[in-house]
């Protein structure tokens, strides 16, 4: 029997840090692959023209689809930290790192998303809605989002 492991799913981590660097909140949530996403990949399976993925972006909208090309309504949007391989039985893995620090993205966050270039409203690879997370102007919103590529 022939089977086929080729999906790609993600989970998101975000830790809300208050001012003094205490963690107050805490939430881990699956992400939506986005259409840019598989055509990226097909790019980067032939030609490799595409630029690659080096953004990160937060907002307070909803209603994305896997047909969305940005976020509803942009908070933020920093270079990622980094963007790292895992290893081992998780070779698979692509860890995207970002880090909103005070004053940065400050209000409710309800969305996030991974971008291509310095755009959040044209090429966004993955997305995820969720619970708002309330992030003060003294606050720091760290994310780590995985991405896995098969049955891993």
């Amino acid at each position: 029997m022939i089977r086929d492991n080729t999906k790609i799913k993600g989970r998101i981590k975000f830790e809300l840090f208050d001012k003094d660097g205490k963690l107050v909140a805490e939430r881990e949530i699956k992400n939506l692959v986005t259409a840019l996403m598989d055509a990226y990949m097909a790019d980067q399976m032939s030609d490799q023209t595409d630029i690659a993925i080096g953004y990160i972006a937060i907002g307070s909208g909803t209603g994305q689809s896997t047909s969305s090309t940005g976020l509803a309504t942009s908070l933020a949007r920093l270079a990622l930290t980094s963007t790292t391989q895992g290893s081992g039985g998780s070779d698979n893995d692509v860890v995207y790192v970002g880090s909103f620090g005070a004053g940065v993205g400050t209000g409710t966050v309800s969305e996030a998303g991974i971008m291509r270039l310095d755009d959040d409203a044209s090429l966004m690879t993955y997305s995820s809605a969720f619970t708002p997370i309330v992030k003060a102007a003294g606050d720091t919103l760290a994310i780590t989002w995985t991405v896995t590529f098969g049955a891993s």
